[in-house]
């Protein structure tokens, strides 16, 4: 089997779809038409069921690979990060901002984290934990939702539209505490290689 057949297995085709998605995205949520709104969340829910279905068939058809390994992390970090700068603009508010501000450091940061445990032979010590699964879970759907909710469209005065909008908040927000609580895990985990003499470069 050739290289290219070994990369281009059928989970890598989905998250590549997913990381294609992105601008599509990007051109629906601008659209200047009402429905945009409900397209763009449709298109990001898409994306996040790809996510599961990519991790499934992958180990159901024997097909990880290194390259899926790297791209799939990839791909769920861009489209969530494109799609919180998207919504800070059209919900402009601090309560907006500061999520989307710790939610993007922290994959920063747990990525170069990993990155750095992984050259020293412990990336097992910072994989990823069922709390991150549940964190990604209530980020996916909050941002489902926001994407679906821009203030401009929604209807004024509408009770259920402002339940939505408040219950996307609170999935938001649980996220968000998620987020920071697996970051400090990962960190305390890293801890004593924070403090171990430093190595001499051979």
């Amino acid at each position: 089997m050739s290289k290219h057949a070994r990369i281009l297995t059928l989970p890598n085709i989905i998250t590549l779809i997913r990381v294609a998605t992105i601008p599509v995205l990007v051109v629906v949520f601008y659209l200047p038409f009402k429905w945009s709104d409900v397209l763009a969340s449709a298109l990001f829910l898409a994306a996040g069921l790809t996510d599961w279905l990519d991790g499934y068939l992958a180990r159901k058809l024997n097909q990880t690979s290194p390259f899926g390994a790297f791209l799939d992390p990839v791909a769920d970090k861009l489209i969530v990060a494109v799609a919180l700068v998207m919504l800070v603009q059209v919900h402009a508010t601090i309560w907006m901002v500061v999520p989307a501000m710790v939610i993007i450091s922290r994959e920063i940061t747990v990525s170069a984290l990993r990155e750095w445990m992984a050259e020293l032979g412990q990336r097992s010590k910072v994989a990823v934990s069922s709390m991150g699964k549940i964190k990604t879970v209530a980020q996916m759907v909050a941002i489902t939702m926001l994407l679906g909710l821009k203030p401009a469209h929604m209807v004024s005065g509408s009770v259920e539209m402002t339940a939505l909008l408040w219950l996307a908040y609170a999935c938001l927000y649980v996220a968000t505490a998620l987020t920071l609580w697996s970051m400090l895990r990962y960190l305390r985990a890293a801890a004593p290689q924070f403090r171990a003499a430093p190595r001499r470069r051979p």
